[in-house]
């Protein structure tokens, strides 16, 4: 289930943190960077400063690496299917601004999302669209829910693929299958799945998918991707227009030529070069240890909170679902009468960080951390209810 001793103490090894006894459970909001993601960050900029300046070859290079590694951490038909972007909140715009909208026409969403996968989407009640909102049972979205939510104008379908608080995790493949074969777009939030969980766009029916990297992917801010099919890309309406978007950005004066045929055309202008090279480092290490070692070694440490959380009196387990709805998350609600600050203070005493949120406490492990750390928790959980 768990990483082995060996491949774990390496894993620790890159994140300082772990050396001075501090115990960071908060990457369902932001990770730690690796040494390994600080070395090429600084190698850049130090090449700007006093090496080979302008090495542009070299930066495309490892950008259309880092393409490859994106695409490879969901299965991508291609890297031609990915287009790099500062944050989830553009991918998502860039999908909702772009479909052929006419009056009329429905979006389905729930009353779980963050709020990056729900503002894009009210934009377009501007432009005639309805929101649809499905009322979620027990922090879950299931497929009778969206099935039961759709209508006969529905045109798109918005999911996180785990849900930032709760942190159930959707059935995709079922949903996914479902809005194929009504020929409703299927829009994925995947900021809290990239990273910590295996997905995989072409088997789940995802037409699009927009990830940040800050948390799972363990990427720096400023970093991300979104997933287009190629079907879906021929249907979108490019609100905005680079220079990098066309055939070929270097035929300067050629102003009539064609859009990229690759989802490169929404990337625009310059790349953040800085935030791309830690990216690449990023999901370098993760497909060296592999998403199936990540993913079940976070899958362990997750049931291990989940499972000693159960036995605590008063406490409510929200994520408290078998192991197939579940990911890198786990939030309890406190017992009637205590303090979330109280206790989320009393961690940070015990050099422990979790995230409150909405007065609950939610614990996200990574695959650097370790089993006995989740014990240590978990004490120093019980004993701060006290």
């Amino acid at each position: 289930m768990f990483l082995d001793d060996s491949a774990l103490q390496c894993a620790r090894e890159l994140f300082p943190h772990t050396a001075e006894g501090n115990v960071y459970l908060n990457h369902a909001g932001t990770s730690p960077l690796s040494t390994r993601v600080i070395g090429a960050m600084t190698g850049y900029l130090h090449r700007r400063s006093s090496g080979v300046i302008d090495a542009y070859q070299r930066d495309m290079e490892m950008a259309a690496e880092c393409r490859k590694l994106a695409g490879r951490m969901i299965n991508a038909e291609s890297a031609d299917r990915i287009a790099f972007q500062n944050n989830t909140s553009d991918g998502i715009n860039l999908i909702a601004a772009g479909m052929p909208w006419k009056a009329g026409d429905r979006v389905l969403l729930n009353d779980l999302e963050f709020p990056a996968n729900v503002y894009p989407y009210l934009n377009l009640k501007k432009r005639g669209v309805a929101i649809d909102i499905i009322t979620a049972v027990d922090g879950r979205v299931t497929t009778e829910m969206v099935e039961a939510g759709l209508t006969p104008d529905t045109r798109l379908v918005a999911l996180s693929a785990v849900q930032f608080l709760s942190g159930h995790r959707a059935d995709l493949a079922s949903i996914g299958g479902l809005c194929r074969s009504r020929g409703i777009v299927f829009a994925v939030d995947g900021i809290q799945a990239v990273g910590a969980v295996r997905l995989d766009v072409q088997k789940m029916k995802i037409d699009a998918l927009a990830a940040g990297a800050q948390k799972w992917q363990m990427a720096p801010h400023g970093s991300g991707f979104v997933y287009l099919t190629e079907a879906l890309q021929d249907r979108l309406v490019q609100t905005s227009l680079g220079w990098l978007a066309v055939e070929d950005p270097w035929d300067f004066h050629n102003y009539n030529q064609p859009l990229a045929s690759t989802a490169r055309r929404y990337e625009g202008g310059s790349l953040n070069m800085p935030s791309l090279w830690g990216m690449h480092a990023a999901l370098s290490t993760l497909v060296e240890y592999s998403m199936e070692a990540v993913e079940r070694h976070i899958l362990g440490l997750t049931g291990l909170l989940r499972d000693r959380f159960l036995r605590i009196p008063g406490v409510r387990v929200v994520t408290s679902y078998p192991d197939e709805e579940r990911a890198g998350i786990v939030t309890i609600a406190l017992p009637p009468g205590v303090s979330g600050k109280s206790v989320f203070k009393r961690m940070l005493d015990c050099q422990i960080t979790t995230a409150l949120r909405e007065g609950q406490l939610r614990y996200s492990p990574h695959f650097y951390n370790s089993p006995e750390e989740m014990m240590l928790v978990a004490d120093c959980t019980e004993e701060a209810l006290r």
